[in-house]
Protein backbone atom coordinates (compact mmCIF):
# COMPACT_ATOMS: atom_id res chain seq x y z
CA UNK A 1 0.00 0.00 0.00
CA UNK A 2 1.34 3.42 -0.93
CA UNK A 3 -0.04 6.91 -0.59
CA UNK A 4 -1.61 9.05 -3.33
CA UNK A 5 -1.81 12.83 -3.63
CA UNK A 6 -5.21 14.03 -4.81
CA UNK A 7 -6.94 17.02 -6.31
CA UNK A 8 -6.39 19.38 -3.34
CA UNK A 9 -2.68 19.54 -4.23
CA UNK A 10 -3.23 20.90 -7.74
CA UNK A 11 -1.86 24.44 -7.87
CA UNK A 12 -1.09 24.32 -4.15
CA UNK A 13 2.14 22.28 -3.83
CA UNK A 14 3.04 23.28 -0.28
CA UNK A 15 5.93 20.75 -0.22
CA UNK A 16 5.61 20.06 3.54
CA UNK A 17 5.12 16.41 2.63
CA UNK A 18 8.42 16.39 0.72
CA UNK A 19 10.26 17.69 3.76
CA UNK A 20 8.80 14.94 5.96
CA UNK A 21 9.30 12.01 3.59
CA UNK A 22 12.19 9.88 4.92
CA UNK A 23 12.81 8.17 1.56
CA UNK A 24 12.43 11.13 -0.84
CA UNK A 25 9.66 9.44 -2.86
CA UNK A 26 7.59 12.58 -3.60
CA UNK A 27 8.23 14.06 -7.02
CA UNK A 28 7.33 17.52 -8.25
CA UNK A 29 5.39 18.08 -11.43
CA UNK A 30 4.46 21.55 -12.64
CA UNK A 31 1.14 21.92 -10.79
CA UNK A 32 1.06 18.91 -8.43
CA UNK A 33 3.20 16.49 -6.43
CA UNK A 34 3.26 12.72 -7.00
CA UNK A 35 4.26 9.82 -4.73
CA UNK A 36 6.25 7.00 -6.32
CA UNK A 37 4.39 3.84 -5.22
CA UNK A 38 7.51 1.68 -5.68
CA UNK A 39 9.65 3.89 -3.45
CA UNK A 40 7.08 4.73 -0.75
CA UNK A 41 7.59 2.83 2.53
CA UNK A 42 4.05 3.54 3.77
CA UNK A 43 5.16 5.46 6.87
CA UNK A 44 2.38 8.07 6.62
CA UNK A 45 4.62 11.05 7.44
CA UNK A 46 3.52 12.83 4.27
CA UNK A 47 -0.18 12.42 5.07
CA UNK A 48 0.25 14.04 8.48
CA UNK A 49 2.32 16.91 7.05
CA UNK A 50 -0.10 17.89 4.26
CA UNK A 51 -1.92 21.11 5.23
CA UNK A 52 -4.75 20.55 2.73
CA UNK A 53 -5.31 16.83 3.42
CA UNK A 54 -4.56 15.95 -0.22
CA UNK A 55 -2.74 12.73 0.70
CA UNK A 56 -4.44 9.43 1.42
CA UNK A 57 -3.66 5.72 1.33
CA UNK A 58 -4.10 4.33 -2.16
CA UNK A 59 -7.03 2.06 -1.25
CA UNK A 60 -9.03 5.16 -0.21
CA UNK A 61 -7.85 7.44 -3.01
CA UNK A 62 -10.09 8.58 -5.83
CA UNK A 63 -9.57 5.97 -8.59
CA UNK A 64 -8.72 8.59 -11.22
CA UNK A 65 -5.93 10.04 -9.06
CA UNK A 66 -4.62 6.60 -8.11
CA UNK A 67 -4.26 5.69 -11.80
CA UNK A 68 -2.95 9.13 -12.72
CA UNK A 69 -0.26 8.84 -10.05
CA UNK A 70 0.94 5.59 -11.65
CA UNK A 71 0.95 7.22 -15.09
CA UNK A 72 3.26 9.97 -13.82
CA UNK A 73 5.97 7.35 -13.31
CA UNK A 74 5.18 4.86 -16.10
CA UNK A 75 4.21 7.00 -19.11
CA UNK A 76 6.38 9.32 -21.13
CA UNK A 77 5.16 12.75 -20.07
CA UNK A 78 4.99 15.74 -22.43
CA UNK A 79 8.42 17.30 -23.06
CA UNK A 80 10.22 14.20 -21.71
CA UNK A 81 11.97 11.49 -23.71
CA UNK A 82 11.50 8.67 -21.19
CA UNK A 83 9.30 7.80 -18.20
CA UNK A 84 10.25 9.09 -14.74
CA UNK A 85 10.38 5.47 -13.58
CA UNK A 86 12.01 4.63 -10.24
CA UNK A 87 15.13 6.78 -9.95
CA UNK A 88 15.56 6.05 -6.23
CA UNK A 89 14.58 9.46 -4.89
CA UNK A 90 13.30 12.76 -6.18
CA UNK A 91 16.53 14.60 -5.38
CA UNK A 92 18.33 12.48 -7.97
CA UNK A 93 16.35 14.07 -10.80
CA UNK A 94 15.15 17.38 -9.28
CA UNK A 95 11.72 18.74 -10.20
CA UNK A 96 10.16 16.98 -13.17
CA UNK A 97 8.37 20.21 -14.09
CA UNK A 98 5.58 18.62 -16.11
CA UNK A 99 2.33 16.91 -15.14
CA UNK A 100 0.25 14.10 -16.50
CA UNK A 101 -2.31 15.15 -19.12
CA UNK A 102 -5.12 14.77 -16.56
CA UNK A 103 -3.57 17.24 -14.12
CA UNK A 104 -2.41 19.59 -16.88
CA UNK A 105 -6.02 19.81 -18.10
CA UNK A 106 -7.45 20.79 -14.67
Amino acid sequence: MAFVIGEACIDYTDRSCMEECPVDCIYEGERKLYINPNECIDCGACELACPVEAITVDRKAAPEFKEDNKRFFLDILPTRTEPVGNPGGAAKIDAVGVDTPMVAAY
